[in-house]
């Protein structure tokens, strides 16, 4: 039976651990460049005992972006600062992952501890936003949708096969493709951000299409010893979107095209959602598990498993394969040492690379003052 701490093997790749963290927009890039912001932010989780470990959401074009200071590999000039990020996670024990993706609709924002609103295609910082179809998002993104043509479909994927070239050339060894939030993917899929009547839309079938030649295009590119995987938006919480139903049958389509494993989350192509499930613990896992049951592909999800006796719950009952987690990894970079004391792991500087793990197992110190807290022992949640 495997555990949170188990190795897990998708493709040629093995993760130290179920452990991953999640990609997290930090609007901190330079002309899509990353830099030592994310050195750091990478370098840190790896260190930490992380098994996977992501930048951000990685744009394949400009307007891709959520804001111009969003991260992006639409050129050669932007491969060394990954490569930069891949081999130090590799250094320090991780798998360094790496997801593509197209904001759609929801991009040319601000930061959103600056209001998160979406800005004018006339702003300095703005641009057109490109959908499926004319459906501005609503609220803070209130400004028009140019849909898309064929042509500048084609072009699209296009561009996630030439990003997924670069990643490869600076060293990643899992790609993850963003279908998810309410960016460019999740917009084809829900009926409630696309209203064409052509192949990209109405039944179920022409609305995942996209979703299918995009991961044709890169697995075209991508080594098939390497996993290609997909955050996808399995469920808008809303009578006229997505249904979990609708996923089943979108993982199983896009499995027989290359996948290898999905990451389920929410749509999020609307704010009318009901219920809200979000301060409720692991609420995804089960629609998670369901797609791992009725669909026979490895799965992952997050939200609120950020307890280390929940996160391993979920793993031992073979619910998913794989915890991604955010926030606890912004909180926490050493998120999984943590967890291994907390849940009494024989050796839990077994995660760290093996200079710091010699140390600290050799300490002639008193354990109270070595960082290094008594733990919780909380009872299993």
């Amino acid at each position: 039976m495997p555990d949170l701490f188990s190795p897990f093997i998708l493709k040629d790749v093995t993760l130290r651990n179920r452990i991953a963290m999640s990609p997290m927009t930090q609007h901190r890039a330079v002309d899509g460049c990353v830099g030592d912001f994310h050195l750091m932010m990478v370098g840190s989780r790896a260190a930490g005992g992380f098994g996977l470990v992501f930048p951000e959401q990685v744009a394949i074009t400009p307007d891709g972006r959520t804001s111009v200071h969003c991260a992006g590999l639409w050129n050669d000039g932007q491969i060394e600062g990954f490569a930069r990020l891949t081999r130090l996670a590799k250094d320090m024990g991780a798998v360094p992952g790496i997801q593509l993706g197209h904001t759609g609709r929801k991009g040319s924002e601000c930061a959103p501890w600056l209001g998160r609103r979406q800005l004018p295609p006339d702003d300095p910082e703005g641009w057109q936003v490109r959908g499926p179809s004319a459906l501005p998002y609503g609220g803070v993104r209130p400004y028009p949708v140019q849909p898309l043509s064929h042509e500048e479909i084609t072009d699209l994927q296009r561009a996630y096969a030439d990003a997924a070239r670069r990643a490869l050339d600076a060293g990643f060894e899992w790609l993850d493709l963003h279908f998810a939030h309410g960016y460019l993917g999740a917009s084809f899929f829900s009926p409630i951000a696309n209203v064409r009547t052509d192949r990209y839309g109405g039944s179920l079938e022409n609305r995942l299409r996209f979703h299918l030649e995009v991961i044709d295009a890169v697995r075209a590119v991508w080594p098939e010893r390497l996993p290609l995987t997909m955050r996808l938006g399995a469920d808008d919480l809303n009578p006229d979107g997505v249904t979990l139903e609708d996923s089943i049958v979108a993982v199983r389509r896009m499995k027989a095209h290359g996948l290898d494993l999905a990451d389920l989350s929410i749509g999020f192509n609307t704010d009318e959602m009901s219920p809200k499930p979000f301060a409720e613990l692991a609420f995804m896992v089960e629609r998670a598990a369901r797609v791992r049951r009725e669909v026979g592909i490895p799965v992952a999800t997050s939200w609120n498993l950020g307890q280390p006796q929940v996160a391993d719950r979920v793993i031992r009952d073979e619910a998913i394969d794989l915890v991604m987690l955010g926030k606890p990894a912004l909180s926490n970079p050493h998120w999984p040492l943590w967890a291994a004391r907390e849940l009494a792991h024989a050796d839990p500087f077994v995660l760290l690379p093996e200079d710091w793990a010699w140390w600290l197992r050799n300490s002639r110190g008193h354990p109270d003052c070595e960082g290094w807290p008594t733990p919780s022992r909380r009872a299993p949640g």
